[in-house]
């Protein structure tokens, strides 16, 4: 396993339990990271969502729109090959990703479906040839269970994502992991439909150094 070489503590939250680590250790709100790709933009004022990640690793200008032309064409690649399991949204300068939890996972589980597996082939192929991206994989849950368990399982099922992404040659270091159990819900508990929104895994893409840099040098085709 990874040793984990630096530790950022975001203000206002608690700190959280630390397992194996990929790139970037897990918790809600917590950023951990190595080497600083990920773990730089979790102590931003917006780093603790998906969303966020992707804005605060935004360059803007003239390299900004040559990186949001390499993500047009990207996403349009996944929206075809992941289809209806999984939505795919252009946030910012960078892509987010949605799976339902309930597409990904059986009840209570964090294996994988064998349906799944085959989605998450496709989704490898698109991210090893889109390969000068970061990667980072967030898993949620809704409020049913003990704070604690969920925290648990959101951790373990961003975790079988991550393992099952290298196991088909996606490269270790691109990819972190976050689990934030219950604590960001994007719907209301009280429905059944509203919970199946919370149970979630969101994928956040954004530009890694190298693609920022040919952007900025007017290299980027």
């Amino acid at each position: 396993m990874s040793l984990v070489l630096l530790v950022l503590f975001v203000a206002g939250t608690s700190c959280e339990t630390l397992r194996k680590n990929k790139n970037t250790a897990i918790g809600a709100g917590t950023g951990i990271a190595v080497g600083g790709a990920i773990g730089g933009l979790l102590g931003k004022k917006n780093g603790n969502t998906a969303g966020g990640i992707i804005i605060g690793a935004a360059v803007g200008g003239v390299a900004g729109g040559a990186i949001g032309k390499y993500m047009d064409k990207q996403k349009r690649e996944l929206e075809e090959e992941l289809g209806k399991s999984a939505d795919v949204e252009r946030v910012g300068e960078g892509i987010k990703v949605t799976f339902d939890s309930g597409l990904l996972f059986a009840f209570n589980s964090s294996k994988l479906s064998p349906e799944m597996k085959t989605q998450l082939r496709e989704f490898a192929g698109t991210l090893n040839e889109y390969d000068e991206t970061n990667i980072l994989i967030d898993g949620h849950t809704d409020s049913s269970g003990s704070d604690d368990y969920n925290m648990k399982l959101s951790e373990e099922r961003a975790d079988a994502v991550n393992d099952y992404l290298v196991s088909l040659g996606v490269k270790r270091g691109r990819l972190g992991i976050r689990g934030f159990g219950e604590t960001q819900p994007v719907s209301s508990n009280e429905t059944d439909a509203g919970r199946q929104e919370n149970r979630r895994v969101e994928v956040s893409i954004w530009a890694n150094d190298d693609l920022k840099k040919q952007a900025a040098d007017g290299k980027l085709q």
